[in-house]
């Protein structure tokens, strides 16, 4: 299982607000590629992230993310719902957060990712810094890490474009 902290991973973690005050984030197309390709691949993923903002439902279900958790300041308590739902070990997560709140979700997965601004604490705490910032294909440089060192990377691409070719016959009927 593959997840994802939204603020600064997802997103360059700047807060943007309107006239309105309405939150506005900037999420990037190719993170959104890499979430599909891992789902193409049976590969679950999920976000946790501390703040709740109806951008990231949205873009969440875009990408057609399995799990989406906002709100949570316990990021580890929900880690332990999902091994138990998904029936997993938390070596068989990946996570990739920046800042303070990940900490402690990420000393308990296999993989702990972050991104080259990440608090300090955090890149002690993580296996694998992305050369990628957050919000700029972050996400999608540690997907295809994973894809490619599972041996799944082609596939997924084949299945893409399959999926596409199905897309493109069925516009044109």
């Amino acid at each position: 299982m593959f997840l994802t902290d939204v603020d600064g991973v997802l997103t360059d973690g700047s807060l943007v607000y309107g006239n309105n005050g309405m939150e506005i984030k900037l999420f990037n197309a190719t993170d959104g590629i890499g979430m599909v390709l891992l789902n193409l691949v049976h590969i679950k993923t999920g976000i946790i992230t501390a703040k709740y903002s109806q951008a990231t439902e949205k873009r969440a279900k875009e990408m057609g993310v399995n799990e989406v958790y906002q709100g949570i300041l316990n990021k580890k308590e929900v880690l332990g719902k999902l091994l138990k739902k998904y029936k997993l070990l938390s070596e068989e997560i990946a996570y990739i957060g920046d800042d303070l709140a990940d900490f402690p979700l990420l000393k308990k997965v296999g993989f702990p990712a972050t991104v080259p601004n990440a608090a300090a604490e955090i890149k002690k705490v993580s296996i694998y810094v992305t050369k990628t910032p957050g919000g700029k294909g972050a996400v999608r440089e540690v997907a295809t890490l994973i894809l490619k060192s599972q041996r799944k990377y082609e596939k997924a691409i084949k299945i893409f474009f399959e999926q596409i070719q199905t897309l493109k016959s069925e516009n044109k009927k």
